[in-house]
C-alpha cells in the first residue's frame, strides 16, 4: 500500500536522467528525496505526476498506476514558481482548490486557518507579485495542500525561507504527516532532512547510490563518529598514532574524529586516559547525512575524472 517507485528509466537524447531506479516511501512517511543538480529528482517527480512518462518502469501508489489515479490523489510543491503574480492570494488559492474540486467556501476556509497559522492574514487580498520569495514559498504550499491530497511531492520547498518561515514550513510538514499523509521533498539542506525525515533515497547522474531509514543510511558506511574534547592542547597529536582513526575537524573545545569499523570508539577514550589526558568532553555519534552524501555523490565524480584522466589521448598529427 506504499509508493512503489520500480526501476525508472528515462533518456532526453543522449542523456539519461534516470537509470533504473527504485525505492518505496511508506504511508505516513517524510521522505527526503536527495541528490546534486541535475541528479534527477525532478525528472523522478514528474514521471510520478504522469507529467512525463518513463521510457521503463512503473509508479504505484497503493496498488494502483500512477496513471490510472486522480489527480487530486497528489499535492505538488515545484521548485520554479507556479503562481500567477497579478492575482490575489485568495482569488489564486480559490482558484487551484476548485480546480481539484474544492467547493469555494470550504477552500476559502481552510485559506483563512493556512494565512493565519503561517502569519500572513493580512496577505489575502495582495498580489502574489508583491510578496516577499519566502511569502511566496508559502502560498506555493498551500496551493499544493489545499485539495487534501493522499502524496505531497515538494522540489526544493526551503529554498527562499528565511530561519522563521522555514520553522513554519518543518511546523506545516509535521502537521501533513500526523494527518495522515504521505510527504516526500528534495532539498540540499541536510540538517532538515535529519531533522524531519523517516527514510532516504539518494541518486546522482539517475542512479541510486543510496535508499533506507535515515539512521541506517548514516550507518552503512560502517564508521563512527568521535567528539574528543581535552583540557590543555585541543590538537591531541597522539592521535596520529592511532590506526583506524582519522582527524576530521580539529577545534578549540573538542576534536572531531572518525573511527573505521574495525576499531571500538571506545578504544579512543581509553587511549586518552592511559596518557593521563583530563576528559572535557566525550560522544559517539554516527556519520551526519551531509558525510554520507558527500562521499557517495563525491566517490562518483572522482571515478569520473579518474576515468577521464585514464583514457587513452589522441596522438597530434
Amino acid at each position: 500500500m506504499a509508493l512503489i517507485i520500480d526501476s525508472l528509466r528515462k533518456r532526453f537524447g543522449s542523456i539519461v536522467a534516470l537509470d533504473g531506479i527504485s525505492f518505496r516511501v511508506e504511508p505516513g512517511q517524510v521522505f527526503g528525496f536527495l541528490g546534486a543538480n541535475g541528479a534527477g529528482k525532478t525528472t523522478a517527480f514528474r514521471i510520478i505526476l504522469d507529467i512525463i512518462r518513463a521510457d521503463a518502469g512503473t509508479v504505484t501508489w497503493k496498488d494502483v498506476g500512477s496513471q490510472q489515479l486522480p489527480r487530486r490523489t497528489w499535492g505538488y510543491l515545484p521548485e520554479e514558481r507556479g503562481l500567477y503574480p497579478r492575482m490575489t492570494v485568495m482569488d489564486q488559492l480559490l482558484f487551484f482548490g476548485q480546480l481539484h474540486g474544492v467547493p469555494a467556501a470550504a477552500a476559502r476556509h481552510e485559506v483563512e486557518e493556512w494565512l493565519e497559522r503561517f502569519r500572513i492574514p493580512e496577505y489575502r487580498d495582495r498580489k502574489v507579485e508583491s510578496l516577499s520569495k519566502g511569502n511566496q514559498q508559502k502560498i506555493q504550499f498551500l496551493a499544493a495542500i489545499l485539495h487534501d491530497p493522499d502524496v505531497l511531492l515538494m522540489d526544493e520547498p526551503f529554498t527562499g525561507l528565511d530561519p522563521v518561515n522555514a520553522t513554519l514550513l518543518k511546523e506545516a510538514f509535521l502537521e501533513m504527516r500526523d494527518r495522515g499523509k504521505t510527504l516526500v521533498f528534495s532539498t540540499h539542506q541536510m540538517d532538515t532532512v535529519e531533522e524531519l525525515c523517516d527514510a532516504v533515497a539518494i541518486i546522482d547522474r539517475g542512479q541510486l547510490v543510496a535508499n533506507g531509514p535515515t539512521r541506517e543510511v548514516r550507518r552503512s558506511g560502517g564508521r563512527r563518529i568521535v567528539l574528543l574534547g581535552v583540557e590543555g592542547d585541543p590538537s591531541l597529536p597522539w592521535l596520529v598514532e592511532m590506526e583506524g582513526v582519522q582527524v576530521r575537524k580539529p577545534g578549540r573545545d573538542y576534536t572531531e574524529l572518525e573511527v573505521e569499523a574495525s576499531r571500538d570508539p571506545m578504544s579512543v577514550l581509553q587511549a586518552a586516559l592511559t596518557r593521563g589526558e583530563r576528559i572535557t568532553r566525550f560522544e559517539i555519534a554516527d556519520p551526519s547525512l551531509e558525510q554520507i552524501f558527500v562521499e557517495r555523490v563525491g566517490r562518483s565524480a572522482r571515478g569520473e575524472e579518474q576515468t577521464l584522466a585514464e583514457a587513452p589521448r589522441a596522438t597530434p598529427a
